[in-house]
């Protein structure tokens, strides 16, 4: 390239240094909220004394004997309300038979006693439940803050090391595209993870004319001589204003993708949600969520799970990060307990690897030319706690494999103890190289085996690569 690497060092780049401060700020801010109050699962020996005195102005200002006790005892009071709190704690609010009988005998007025006692108890009690709540939303907030400052940071580094700075590459893509009718204005040359390149060129064409985009594409690869493609998305003609263009070197692989799915009892709402797309860097992604239960209130739960996360990952979120934040918002979002399984698989179209993210996911199969691979998780689903431990897998493919991905309802549905083995000698036992023909294949047999009627939702997902 035109520019040394010495030269590069000296130069800081004053958008990457905006970002630190901006990533700074988020961290700074995670820190406080993590420094903030703890959870607490006792009370304090003050919050109790505060029960003690609240629970003695009620009952005992009024009571004949509350001078004759003061002089005998001055802590009577606050050594039965302790003794009945830490009764109510192992006992719950029936108490024990012993310690009535014996409040009984220390006090004249115990009925009432023990009865403010246990109410002041509870709503106390309910407190310290609020505040742990708040702690736990608190806590998920500053994790998803350092996680999103830390992906700032990654990508503005990214960013400043991606850029390639060939004035010679420039001249040439420049008269390149002069002989196709295009006149440019600026191109930005990117250097990605993977060593391939991505050029945005900010383009016209002549007055009064329009050119195809593909055109430039062509121009671009002939000049570069690499293989750039054009953005999925992008301006298919370039008009005589300008506007930027995006292009990719092409990848050596390709993906096909196939679904089969049925609902529960053959109802047409199933509580399973797929998605399949198209990520930065040349990846593509395929994920299926399965939702707690069947029917309407599964699936919006899986949809939306599924619909967050196609946004993140589309946003240029690393899975794992986006995974995290969704299950932060749905933990510390709402009282009920609600859960969704993740089976995400992310393919590397320039190096034909697969990543594969499970939150209580089914088994995954992965279809060779000499066998078939079982990957199995013992993760729980999002939505569940709020550490949430993930299984993450890494696989190199090759040309003609594929991997599929089903929900639980699959494998329930075949014979207790072998369903695994049998999926799995289902897969490997047809010749079958296309995947949606693959999807169906295989759920038509589940069913017969089954006995016909799912009694889950089911589905299944297949998604084959070759080399383009």
């Amino acid at each position: 390239m035109g520019e040394t690497a010495a030269g590069k060092d000296l130069f800081v780049n004053p958008y990457v240094a905006q970002m630190d401060r901006f990533a700074g700020s988020l961290k700074h801010l995670s820190d406080v909220f993590l420094g903030l109050e703890k959870k607490r699962r006792t009370f304090t020996g003050e919050e109790i004394d505060g029960m003690a005195a609240g629970v003695s102005e009620k009952v005992c200002a009024g009571c004949e004997r509350r001078d004759a006790c003061g002089k005998e005892d001055p802590q009577k009071a606050a050594r039965m309300v302790y003794e009945i709190i830490a009764a109510a704690e192992e006992y719950g609010a029936e108490l024990n038979i012993e310690l009535k009988r014996g409040l009984q005998k220390k006090c004249v007025m115990a009925p009432r006693f023990l009865r403010e006692t246990l109410e002041v108890f509870q709503m106390e009690k309910q407190k310290m439940v609020w505040s742990r709540k708040m702690v736990m939303n608190r806590e998920g907030c500053a994790a998803s803050m350092n996680a999103f400052a830390e992906l700032v940071q990654h990508a503005a580094r990214e960013l400043d090391a991606g850029i390639c700075v060939d004035a010679r590459l420039q001249k040439k893509v420049k008269a390149r595209l002069k002989r196709s009718g295009l006149k440019l204005l600026s191109g930005v040359f990117f250097m990605t993870k993977q060593g391939r390149y991505e050029v945005h060129l900010t383009v016209k064409a002549p007055r009064g004319e329009c050119v195809a985009s593909r055109e430039a594409a062509g121009a671009l690869s002939e000049a570069m001589g690499r293989s750039m493609l054009l953005v999925a998305g992008e301006s298919p003609v370039v008009t005589e204003q300008y506007s930027t263009l995006v292009f990719m070197e092409g990848p050596a692989f390709q993906t096909l993708q196939g679904v089969a799915k049925i609902g529960k009892g053959c109802q047409k709402i199933s509580g399973d949600t797929f998605a399949m797309t198209r990520l930065p860097g040349g990846c593509q992604a395929v994920v299926l969520s399965d939702g707690m239960g069947s029917g309407e209130a599964a699936f919006q739960e899986s949809a939306m799970v599924v619909e967050m996360l196609e946004e993140l990952l589309e946003a240029g979120f690393p899975p794992q990060t986006a995974v995290q934040m969704i299950n932060t918002a749905l933990v510390a979002g709402r009282e009920e307990l609600f859960f969704s399984t993740v089976d995400l698989c992310v393919f590397d179209l320039y190096r034909g690897t697969c990543d594969l993210l499970k939150a209580g996911a089914s088994t995954t199969f992965i279809r060779r030319q000499d066998g078939v691979e079982k990957i199995s998780s013992a993760t729980l689903p999002v939505g569940v706690v709020q550490e949430l431990e993930l299984m993450r897998v890494h696989r190199q493919l090759e040309d003609g494999d594929f991997v599929v991905l089903v929900t639980d309802g699959v494998l329930d549905a075949l014979p207790v103890g072998n369903q695994e083995a049998m999926l799995a000698a289902l897969i490997g036992g047809t010749a079958i190289r296309n995947p949606q023909e693959l999807a169906h294949y295989l759920l038509e047999q589940v069913l017969e085996l089954s006995g016909g009627e799912p009694a889950d939702d089911m589905t299944i997902l297949a998604a084959a690569i070759w080399r383009v």
